[in-house]
């Protein structure tokens, strides 16, 4: 028997989000107030705390701050993919989203700071933003 797998829950503050993903785009949350950007999707700036915000399409492109590879399946619907990535990308545009790169062993592998670049990519019928590594620019 395979495991269900978990996939992410839409909510109305959400829906902008998934609703880019879908149309080839990704979107953040950005502050008309203080001009703070951020994800995951919430009510109100985790700055300021106003709700005064709107959604701005990201250009995909940043860098890889952190990650971590995963060789245990800590969830059964994830066991044939062992071993896979978890990580941390920072865009361009300041807000951070946990995500996975797609070419982990690819351009030198998985090192702090290495540009990225948005691969929208369906799994289990929902859209989802991850990533592959970039060559730095010269």
């Amino acid at each position: 028997m395979t495991a269900e797998f978990p996939v992410p829950q839409r909510t109305p503050i959400s829906e902008s989000y998934w609703q880019g993903l879908e149309e080839g785009e990704l979107r953040y949350q950005h502050c008309e107030a203080c001009g703070n950007a951020w994800l995951p999707a919430r009510g109100e700036c985790p700055r300021c705390l106003k709700a005064e915000w709107q959604w701005t399409r990201a250009t995909g492109r940043g860098r890889l701050v952190s990650w971590t590879v995963y060789h245990i399946a800590h969830h059964p619907a994830f066991a044939d993919r062992l071993p896979y990535n978890v990580a941390i990308v920072e865009l361009e545009e300041g807000p951070r989203l946990i995500t996975n790169i797609v070419n982990p062993d690819e351009a030198g592998g998985l090192a702090i700071d290495r540009p990225v670049e948005l691969v929208i990519e369906r799994d289990h019928g929902v859209a989802l933003a991850r990533f592959r590594l970039r060559q730095p620019e010269q």
